[in-house]
Formats: C-alpha cells, sequence, structure tokens
C-alpha cells in the first residue's frame, strides 16, 4: 500500500542500486548495507540506527514486486512523467496530472491550488468528509496502479457513490526483527496513528513478508479496517536461510578433512550439535542436521553446515616436511580430468 512520503524519497539511492537493478542486486546491496549500519556495530550511533531504518524500507518497498511496481508508478508521477493527451473542453495541448487532479478534486483549472495527498479515512476520496484530501491509493487505482480488489473502487472507468456503510481504511506500518527473533517468533508493540499496537509474529516470519492484522486500522461506520504489517529481517553474522533450512559455513581443519573427525556445529539457539566428517570429505560437502531449522507448519527445517576446508598459512618445520612428504608420495593429479576434459 502506498505512503504519502514515498513521492520524497529516493528507494534507489539509499541501497546505491539503479532503479533497473534485479532483485539480487537490491538484496545484496541490503545485506552489506546492513551489516553496516547495523545498531549492534554502531551502539550509540543514532545516524548511523536513521541509516538502518532507511536502508530496511527500502529494502522492504524494493524487494515486493507489487510495492516497487506502485512505487515506480508514485515516482514517475511525482516527475511528470504520465500525462494525458485529450485537452478539456475548450482546451488544447497535454494537461498533466496536476490538471487533472485540480478539475477532479475542486482546485479549478489552470493554476489551481495543487493535490496533496493522505492516507486517510472513510470517504471515496480518503478524507473522511466531503471536501477532503484524496486518497493515494484511490487516486492510483483509477488510473490502474492501485491495489484496490477488481481494479478501480469507483468502477474502473468511472465515478460511483459508494454502497453503504464502509470499513475504514487499511493503513500500513513496518518493523525490523532480529533474525532470531524472526525464526523463533516474537511479540511487539507498534506506534500506529498514535494507538499503541501489540502483535504475535509468527515463527519463521521472511524479510518482506507481509502480515495482516484484522480489525487495527483505521475507524469507519462499518468497522476498522486491517493493519499491514511488512517485517524486515536483519542479516545473522552465522546463520543464513534457505526456505526453512538455516544454513551455517563450517571450518574444518586439513586433517579432519583428511582423516575423518567429529566437529561441532553452532545452532541459532546457541548451542552446539555433533556431526561425523567422514574421512576424505572436500570442502563444500553439506552436512544436514534434521529438525535444527525454521518452524514451519509442514514441520521445523534442517540445519545445512558446508564444510569449508581451512588451509594453514604458517607451518613449522615438522609439519612442512611432513607435507611435502605427502606431496611426494601421493602420484594422482587432480587437475588430469579438467585438462583433458577442457580439450576435447
Amino acid at each position: 500500500m502506498a505512503s504519502q512520503d514515498w513521492f520524497e524519497k529516493d528507494f534507489y539511492a539509499t541501497l546505491g542500486v539503479s532503479q533497473d537493478a534485479d532483485e539480487t542486486e537490491i538484496k545484496k546491496a541490503y545485506r552489506k548495507l546492513a551489516k553496516q549500519y547495523h545498531p549492534d556495530r554502531n551502539t550509540g550511533d543514532a545516524s548511523a540506527e536513521q541509516k538502518f531504518k532507511e536502508i530496511g524500507e527500502a529494502h522492504a518497498v524494493l524487494s515486493d514486486p507489487e510495492q516497487r511496481q506502485e512505487y515506480d508508478a508514485i515516482r514517475q508521477m511525482a516527475r511528470g512523467g504520465a500525462r494525458f493527451t485529450a485537452g478539456g473542453p475548450g482546451q488544447g495541448g497535454n494537461g498533466g496530472f496536476e490538471d487533472v487532479f485540480s478539475s477532479m478534486f475542486g482546485g479549478g483549472g489552470g493554476g489551481g491550488s495543487r493535490v496533496r495527498y493522505s492516507t486517510g479515512g472513510g470517504s471515496p476520496f480518503g478524507a473522511g468528509q466531503a471536501g477532503g484530501e484524496p486518497d493515494l491509493e484511490d487516486i492510483l487505482a483509477m488510473f490502474g496502479q492501485g491495489g484496490a480488489p477488481g481494479g478501480s473502487p469507483y468502477g474502473g472507468t468511472g465515478f460511483r457513490a459508494p454502497q453503504g456503510p464502509r470499513k475504514g481504511p487499511d493503513l500500513t506500518a513496518r518493523t525490523t526483527l532480529d533474525f532470531r527473533d524472526a525464526v523463533t517468533g516474537s511479540t511487539i508493540s507498534l506506534d500506529v496513528a498514535g494507538e499503541k499496537v501489540t502483535t504475535k509474529i509468527p515463527a519463521g516470519v521472511k524479510d518482506g513478508q507481509k502480515i495482516r492484522l484484522r480489525g487495527k486500522g483505521g475507524e469507519g461506520e462499518a468497522g476498522r479496517g486491517d493493519l499491514i504489517l511488512t517485517v524486515t529481517v536483519t542479516p545473522h553474522p552465522v546463520f543464513g536461510r534457505d526456505g526453512d533450512n538455516l544454513t551455517v559455513e563450517l571450518p574444518v581443519t586439513f586433517a579432519e578433512a583428511t582423516l575423518g573427525a567429529t566437529v561441532p556445529v553452532p545452532t541459532l539457539d546457541g548451542g552446539t550439535v555433533k556431526v561425523r566428517v567422514a574421512p576424505g570429505t572436500p570442502s563444500g560437502r553439506v552436512l544436514r542436521v534434521r529438525g535444527r531449522g525454521v518452524p514451519a507448519k509442514k514441520g521445523t527445517g534442517d540445519l545445512l553446515a558446508t564444510l569449508e576446508v581451512v588451509v594453514p598459512t604458517e607451518l613449522t618445520d615438522d609439519q612442512r616436511t611432513a607435507v611435502e612428504t605427502l606431496r611426494d608420495s601421493d602420484p594422482v593429479d587432480p587437475r588430469a580430468e579438467l585438462m583433458a576434459a577442457a580439450q576435447r
């Protein structure tokens, strides 16, 4: 759902990406900036905290295809890029959006007052009373950009009066969760339109996911609307997420990978679990720890540990001699198959 301040914010500039950036570029830029400005790394730095919030808001919009399309439409409108080619009666030339809105909403002809936008209440134009300000969602819906079910709330091609009492408007809010709280679930409190709203965030919520809170929106004759809450999840320095599975990169020594070993793997709850590394395990192999992932309706996911063989950078004389002995006694060329395939 569109926000009034989208006219003034450049989410692409906030993330440092171009307007045609794809989903991967946006996600990569967000993760980099989120780590840089995370409150845990900038304790007491108010500017970093504000930057972190701005980054989260930008990612929440641009990572959601529907919101991004709406945001791009709003930016285009704000720049005057979308225009009408047919003038009104007795007029020539092209009329911009401001001219059209001024005519539609009582602003008069050329030189009339500029239209303002709000997320207000129960009238067909979102202001809750005659002569109020037009709601941005309804304006966009009239021109095929809004998110109202079935297109324009005014019939798609014209205007009609609302039928009977209407519920209050849906409101939007955003919240940022720590990675662990998003996986395990959390209870949060929000200040929405001057009212404190407390809600339970279910376990397993994903970054950018929207949660609809019934009856927590604006007041209306037929009851309250809903609150649409968008959740931003901050990256974790150790764990990642792949669907309902958690991921972790697990370093092992050359000796452990070669000879085999039982090693500990960290878990999200702060504990560890033991896994068996088979002799001769290569770097990049994934070990699965069942039931240590993200809680979901169909069952808890797994913890996937990707092994990374750590090569020592400093060796004692005895260690160097041992490695040289291993090298000299191993006749296998690990690149033989690669070279043969390259010549085909």
